[in-house]
């Protein structure tokens, strides 16, 4: 496969995991079903892929593979999404005891910690594991190194503002990145952080308990991700989302008070109506907004667009307007500290780019 066909199959398949996942027609599912088990060796490769970076592999699987998966292709390719789904399966399974180990054995010694967008995703898993807690740095490598026998990867300029650790752990291939006391990419959010751990909830995953963030603190994380971080969507976030939203567990008022108060308020609007558009372009509807989101949005699914396997948001002007928006709101609130690191922003986004045009990567920085 060429380097175009592989990017055209690529977009296709963006295209088939949106229908899969979003539920169209019955009888537009099995055509749908059809399709994709009839793709070759190769086309179907890009698939799986593309499942995989989007964080929708046992989702989309799961759905494809269903009791009249055989009716709907050849016995190869049932084969070949069957392996895939029982290799990702045993991933994520051992690495959700891994990280039920961790915090069991951090809350254990008298820290206070929970899970953070890793478990959004459930039952799919992403490719390393987030946690949040106010526990002390030193205190925190310390256990990390001398219990957990973990090593302790290098920093990057984006690690160090941001107040973020990543170890490993032997016997786990995914990172544990801790972040402590700080949330956003240059730390700037102190004020989500300062009561995320009293707001948390339980949840039960694999006879195991997690605590992990609010839906309220678990959306203005994903927001400060996607919308003033990496300017992209993984299909995943919007899955996730819309999940929580339609099942009516938003409580959109106390989200404009908090989000208010981090000064992201337009931009978890925005992030929800980008969700909310996407699902109605799929489904048929989107889950419901109320009216003042809608207004605060400053844009909504219209402006998001594919590229390089993920639903991209524009940089200039959406993302830049989101950026000084946030700024001016935290100066306005007189946290110079915050607000000075936040305006370290521009300059390590510039350093990255630079990074990766001089050397390919832009490890070490962001």
């Amino acid at each position: 496969m060429t380097n175009q066909s592989k990017q055209l199959s690529m977009r296709e398949s963006m295209d088939s995991l949106s229908q899969l996942l979003l539920r169209p027609r019955p009888g537009a599912e099995v055509d749908l079903k059809r399709k994709l088990l009839g793709l070759s060796r190769e086309e179907f490769g890009a698939f799986l892929e593309m499942a995989q970076l989007n964080h929708v592999i046992v989702r989309g699987l799961n759905v494809l593979l269903d009791s009249k998966a055989e009716e709907c292709g050849n016995d190869v390719r049932v084969k070949q999404a069957r392996e895939a789904l029982d290799a990702e399966l045993s991933r994520v399974r051992t690495a959700t005891l891994f990280l039920h180990e961790v915090c069991q054995s951090l809350e254990d010694s008298g820290h206070r910690v929970i899970v953070i967008k890793s478990l959004d995703h459930w039952p799919d898993l992403g490719s390393d594991l987030d946690l949040f807690t106010d526990s002390h740095p030193r205190d925190i490598c310390k256990f990390m190194t001398e219990n957990l026998h973990a090593t302790l990867a290098p920093r990057s300029w984006g690690d160090r503002l941001a107040n973020k650790w990543n170890f490993q752990i032997p016997g786990l291939p995914e990172a544990i990145e801790i972040h402590i006391g700080r949330l956003g990419q240059t730390g700037e959010q102190a004020a989500i952080a300062s009561s995320l751990i009293e707001r948390s909830r339980l949840i039960q995953i694999q006879d195991q308990t997690f605590r992990v963030a609010s839906i309220a603190d678990r959306l203005m994380i994903s927001t400060l991700q996607r919308m003033y971080r990496h300017f992209f969507f993984r299909l995943s976030d919007v899955i996730d989302s819309a999940e929580v939203m339609d099942a009516g567990l938003v409580d959109y008022n106390e989200l404009w008070v908090q989000a208010t108060q981090a000064g992201i308020w337009e931009g978890v609007a925005a992030y929800l109506k980008i969700v909310s558009d996407y699902v109605k372009n799929y489904r048929g509807w989107g889950p419901e907004l109320p009216q003042f989101v809608k207004i605060a949005a400053r844009f909504g699914g219209e402006k998001v667009y594919y590229g390089n396997s993920f639903l991209r948001v524009p940089i200039m002007p959406q993302s830049v307007g989101l950026y000084r928006t946030q700024l001016a709101g935290i100066l306005k609130k007189g946290e110079l500290h915050n607000g000075a690191r936040l305006g370290l922003l521009p300059w390590l986004a510039t350093a990255a780019v630079l990074g990766q045009k001089l050397t390919g990567s832009d490890k070490g920085i962001w």
